[in-house]
């Protein structure tokens, strides 16, 4: 299928899904993400991640979570309304996938986020390792273009977004179960920018 074509097509199919597509795109309008080499639109990373799900052939309240997992993070969105909206399963996912913004240290509140997520059960770990195979690949694509200068833009430096990466990759690993096709995607994007920084720093 072409891009964008899977969520497309499953909110055709699914008023869950049409619903959190419809609600994600109204509550980020105007928000944008900075990658390190521009800012792109926000809503493109809740895209991405719900393609990633509808494509696996999760559940429509999988890929609704996936549309929605950054609304109570970044939104003013109460969990209240998102669970009367879209269920309890979709909110628990939503929940689980959302920092505490009062824990001031990174590394921190990625632990705290990191726990969330691995005792929320399988369903989060899928929406939490599709977020990071969104998150790994926008990093990748600003490496070709920046190098380490890509540090100069993002909000946390590359090497602390690493060592949290690996240990969010390291939970999927002990909580998955083996051959799981999106933490598998995680492990490759990865790998592919550990190639990527080792060549760029050989080259300096």
């Amino acid at each position: 299928m072409s891009p964008s074509s899977w969520i497309e097509t499953a909110a055709e199919r699914s008023d869950l899904i049409r619903d959190a597509l419809a609600l994600a795109r109204e509550l980020h309008t105007g928000d944008w993400r900075e990658t390190g080499a521009g800012e792109i639109p926000f809503i493109d990373h809740p895209l991405a991640v719900a393609e990633r799900l509808a494509e696996e052939r999760f559940a429509e309240q999988v890929v609704a979570a996936g549309l929605l997992h950054d609304v109570l993070e970044y939104t003013h969105f109460p969990l209240s309304k998102l669970r009367n909206r879209f269920g309890v399963d979709v909110a628990a996912i939503v929940f689980a996938l959302t920092e505490d913004m009062e824990i001031g240290n990174y590394e921190e509140r990625k632990d705290d986020l990191r726990q969330l997520v691995a005792e929320a059960g399988p369903d989060a770990w899928m929406v939490f390792a599709a977020d990071k195979v969104s998150n790994v690949e926008v990093l990748r694509r600003a490496y070709t273009l920046e190098g380490e200068d890509v540090d100069e833009d993002l909000p946390v430096e590359l090497n602390r977004k690493i060592l949290v990466w690996e240990d969010d990759l390291e939970m999927l690993f002990d909580e998955a179960a083996a051959d799981t096709p999106l933490v598998d995607r995680f492990a490759s994007e990865m790998v592919g920018l550990w190639g990527q920084r080792a060549e760029q720093l050989r080259m300096a």
